[in-house]
């Protein structure tokens, strides 16, 4: 029996500022055969092109940047705040280094051969849909390209079509 139920998106309640900004959650896909995670704290949910969507940063430097290019899907793993020890060091760790999801003590499942965390409390499935880096130009605050982009790394900006959400079991 699966510890997780598929729910409507339109059902949910979560709060995104919490669930994103305070909360976190973990980036996840597959290229080829190894899956790669990475922790996130910028990013929304919202609609666009008449579709539920995502949208999430990833930076050109991140290791999981190559895993989401490489595939179409990926999925948006959150977890309760008893794992916030495994995110920080998720965050903090490249899986260019280490197996960081094995030292992480967490552990995969896929949905239709989308990786996501056991752990989780909710997981967004998700499929790409448009993606752009940044460009210095399109800003129209400079405060913010000398804040956030001190080496010019942009982040480049995903959207996606939120196709499933999956709810643990209580």
């Amino acid at each position: 029996m699966s510890k997780f139920t598929k729910q409507p998106v339109n059902t949910l309640t979560l709060n995104p500022f919490q669930t994103i900004g305070k909360d976190w959650f973990l980036i996840t896909a597959k290229k080829e055969d190894k899956i790669n995670t990475m922790t996130a704290s910028w990013g929304g949910f919202g609609i666009l092109f008449g579709k539920p969507v995502a949208y999430i940063f990833i930076r050109p430097q991140r290791y999981t940047k190559e895993f989401i290019d490489a595939n179409s899907h990926f999925s948006l793993s959150v977890l309760p705040e008893t794992y916030r020890k495994q995110l920080n060091y998720l965050g903090t760790v490249s899986g260019r280094d280490e197996d960081k999801i094995a030292n992480s003590t967490l552990h995969i499942q896929t949905e239709d051969d989308i990786p996501y965390f056991e752990e989780s409390k909710f997981v967004f499935l998700c499929k790409k849909l448009f993606a752009q880096t940044m460009d210095k130009n399109s800003f129209l605050a400079p405060n913010i390209i000398d804040k956030w982009y001190a080496n010019q790394d942009f982040h480049t900006v995903y959207i996606a079509e939120i196709e499933s959400v999956l709810q643990k079991n209580n």
